[in-house]
């Protein structure tokens, strides 16, 4: 990651969390703001990603970051963003603004066991639908965002949409 960004109009992506066996890429837009200070995916304490994938996988939620990391790869799921740089006051989706998409491309090409990308919530898969174009051999899902802003859809609903995309 860049120097600490948070306090910046300007903000960056992390790397993806991927390796050779990951069959699941699961895009966000870009990281929050306490994600971004903590230097990890979904840090907030309010985002139900790690509780969501721990539940889905059966696996206990993994305390670390290292152990987050770990329970991905295990699982062949990977995490990454649409967005590599954007101008964003805040952590809101609404207000990302001059964005410059990642290279989702090459993961693909560099993905070989890749079958379905899953977009954590609709901006994502806006910004990926203005910038890529789906290709023949995967799979595209939605995904309600787990982000606190989306309060309105409780978890053990969130648990099963995820889990029919993720675990067909």
């Amino acid at each position: 990651m860049k120097e600490s960004n948070v306090n910046s109009e300007a903000k960056y992506s992390f790397k993806p969390i991927s390796n050779k066996e990951t069959e699941v890429l699961i895009l966000g837009s870009m990281p929050g703001d306490k994600s971004i200070e903590l230097n990890e995916y979904y840090g907030h304490t309010r985002n139900r990603f790690w509780k969501i994938i721990a539940t889905i996988t059966d696996n206990e939620l993994p305390i670390t970051y290292e152990d987050k990391k770990e329970l991905l790869l295990k699982e062949k799921i990977g995490v990454w963003d649409i967005v590599y740089k954007a101008d964003r006051k805040g952590s809101m989706d609404s207000a990302i603004k001059n964005e410059l998409p990642n290279d989702l491309e090459r993961f693909v090409e560099n993905h070989k066991n890749l079958k379905i990308i899953a977009f954590n919530g609709k901006k994502s898969e806006a910004l990926f639908n203005k910038y890529f174009d789906r290709k023949k051999h995967l799979k595209y899902s939605y995904l309600p965002s787990s982000s606190p802003a989306n309060a309105r859809i409780n978890f053990e609903k969130i648990c099963k949409i995820w889990q029919q995309t993720i675990r067909e």
